[in-house]
C-alpha cells in the first residue's frame, strides 16, 4: 500500500491519518503543518462524516511524525535544494543536541538556523559574535540598583529557547568558553549562583572555515559540546536561478510563520526517546565510535559523548522515516557529521591528505553491520 502523503490528499503525513481532501486546504497549507483552529473547523464543515470527531482530527495533526513535516516543509519555503541538511538540523533539534554550521560566508548558515527559529513558537535570540564580545554580554550581569541599594540580575541572551551563535569562531577563547557549561548542563553560574535554562535550550552556532582571516579556531571541549557539525555547500545553478526568483521582491524569511508550538517541540523529543535501540545496534554504535580512538592518524579520538549523541540522533532520523526503532542506515546517515568535528588528526596525516570525514567514512566502510 502506497504511503500517504499530502499529494495524495491526506493530511500530515504520518499513519493512521483522516482522510481531507488536498483541494479544502487553502493553497498555503497543502504543503504546510501548520493547521489553525480555523482550518479545522473549515474542515470539520466540508467534511461532516469524516472530520465528526474533532479530538480525533487534533491528535491526527499533532502527531511527532506530522509535527516534523510541518517544520521541514516550513524551512524548505525559505532553504532551498538542501533537503539533507534541514532533515540534520531538525534531527539535532529533536534529539536535543546542539548545532554548527560551518561554511564559507553566504551559503545560507544563518538562513536556515533563523528559519528553524521562527518555525517554533519559542524565545529566540540571536548573538552576533565578535572580538569584543565579552562573556557578561552573553550570560548577563549582576547590576547595583540605587533605588533599592542592592544587586539584580539582568538575563543576557542565553535565557532563550533557541539560541542563534552567528560567527562563534570569530570571538575570542575567553568569550566562547562562556557557553560550555549552558551547552553541557543546561545552566549558567554567575557570581555563585546557578540560574536554570529553559528546558527546550538549543544551540544552532555558525563559524567560517578556520582559514578565514580573524577567526579563533574552537577549542576540542568545546567543539565536542555540539552534537552534529555539517556544512550546506554550494547550489546548483538551477536552484540559484530559483534563489533568485523567489527573492525578487522580498526575502521569504519575512514572510515565514511558526508551524509548531513550544509544546510540539516537547513533543517531538519525547517521541524519539521511545525510538528502540536493539543491543546490536548499540554495540554497533560503540564499536564505530571505538575504532576512531584507535585508527592510525588520529591523535584525539570521539569520546562516549559521541556514542550518545549518535544513538540519539539516529533515534530521531529514525523517527522521521516512520520507523520505531534504528537501523544501520540511521547510524550510517548520522556518522560523519556527528563524530568527525571531534577528532584530532595529526599534522603528518593532515599533511598526507588525510581528513576526519574521510577516516569516519572509511571505519563505517570496513565495519560489519549488524543483521
Amino acid at each position: 500500500m502506497p504511503k500517504p502523503s499530502l499529494q495524495g490528499g491526506v493530511y500530515g503525513g504520518c499513519r493512521n491519518k483522516l482522510p481531507v481532501r488536498s483541494e479544502l486546504l487553502p493553497e498555503n497549507n497543502r504543503q504546510s503543518g501548520a493547521v489553525s483552529n480555523s482550518l479545522k473547523m473549515i474542515l470539520y464543515k466540508a467534511e461532516p462524516g469524516i472530520c465528526r470527531d474533532m479530538d480525533i482530527l487534533n491528535r491526527q495533526l499533532h502527531t511527532p511524525l506530522a509535527i516534523y513535516q510541518a517544520l521541514f516543509s516550513n524551512i524548505e519555503k525559505v532553504i532551498t535544494g538542501k533537503h539533507k541538511a534541514i532533515r540534520l538540523c531538525l534531527g539535532a533539534f529533536a534529539s536535543g543536541v546542539h548545532v554548527l554550521l560551518e561554511d564559507v560566508p553566504g551559503t545560507g548558515k544563518t538562513t536556515l538556523a533563523k528559519a528553524l527559529a521562527r518555525s517554533v513558537d519559542a524565545n529566540f535570540q540571536r548573538i552576533q559574535f565578535t572580538p569584543d564580545l565579552l562573556p557578561s554580554d552573553i550570560l548577563g550581569v549582576n547590576m547595583f540598583r540605587q533605588s533599592d541599594q542592592a544587586f539584580h540580575f539582568l538575563k543576557g541572551p542565553i535565557f532563550s529557547s533557541i539560541l542563534l551563535s552567528d560567527e562563534i569562531n570569530r570571538a575570542s577563547p575567553r568569550t566562547q568558553s562562556a557557553l560550555l557549561e549552558a551547552m553541557a548542563e543546561n545552566q549558567v553560574s554567575i557570581d555563585g549562583v546557578r540560574h536554570q535554562l529553559d528546558e527546550m535550550f538549543f544551540v544552532i552556532a555558525t563559524q567560517n572555515p578556520v582559514e578565514s582571516h580573524g577567526t579563533y579556531p574552537l577549542p576540542e571541549a568545546q567543539m565536542d559540546r555540539f552534537g552534529i557539525r555539517f556544512t550546506l555547500g554550494y547550489v546548483s545553478p538551477q536552484e540559484e536561478v530559483d534563489i533568485l526568483e523567489a527573492q525578487n521582491n522580498q526575502h521569504p524569511l519575512d514572510e515565514l510563520k511558526s508551524c509548531a508550538s513550544a509544546a510540539d517541540a516537547a513533543l517531538l523529543r519525547k517521541a524519539v526517546l521511545q525510538v528502540r535501540v536493539s543491543e546490536e545496534i548499540k554495540r554497533y554504535i560503540v564499536d564505530l565510535v571505538g575504532a576512531t580512538r584507535s585508527c592510525k592518524g588520529v591523535r584525539l579520538g570521539a569520546s562516549p559523548r559521541a556514542s550518545l549523541t549518535l544513538m540519539r540522533l539516529s533515534q530521531a532520523l529514525a523517527l522521521f522515516d516512520g520507523a520505531d526503532f534504528v537501523t544501520p542506515d540511521q547510524i550510517q546517515e548520522a556518522a560523519i557529521p556527528v563524530i568527525a568535528h571531534r577528532l584530532t588528526i595529526d599534522p603528518e596525516a593532515k599533511f598526507s591528505g588525510a581528513s576526519a570525514s574521510a577516516i569516519v567514512e572509511e571505519i563505517v566502510d570496513r565495519l560489519p553491520v549488524p543483521t
